[in-house]
């Protein structure tokens, strides 16, 4: 299983990601990340790491599959927080990997973002 935790649901991904995250990890379970304020605190941001690592393993506890991970991607102070706790069980966390495709169009930026891989923290 691979538990997805990002501003993506696996379902706006492009197939190329879906596909390589079935191969790899056989299903995704879609965990919408959450709202982190911007005005809040270092510890405030652990307790909701916190809670988000208490979902992660109740949920890879009922996984029967033998390939688990974490595909985290976010706000970066929440993101470092559970994958230092996660990876202190020796629960794989992983990005996806993108190149980014910038085109002007009448003085606006279109930003194209393509799957390319995942990639272990």
């Amino acid at each position: 299983m691979l538990i997805n935790i990002s501003n993506h649901p696996s379902n706006q991904w492009s197939e190329k990601q879906f596909k390589s995250a079935i191969k790899k990890f056989k299903s995704v379970y879609d965990l919408a990340f959450p709202h982190i304020s911007p005005n809040a605190n270092s510890n405030q941001v652990k307790i909701k790491a916190r809670k988000y690592y208490e979902i992660i393993l109740k949920l890879l506890k009922s996984s029967k599959d033998k390939s688990n991970a974490v595909h985290l991607m976010g706000e970066l102070t929440f993101v470092f927080h559970l994958t230092q706790m996660l990876k202190k069980k020796n629960i794989k966390v992983i990005a996806s990997t993108t190149d980014r495709i910038v085109e002007e169009n009448n003085g606006k930026k279109i930003v194209i973002f393509n799957f390319v891989r995942f990639r272990e923290y």
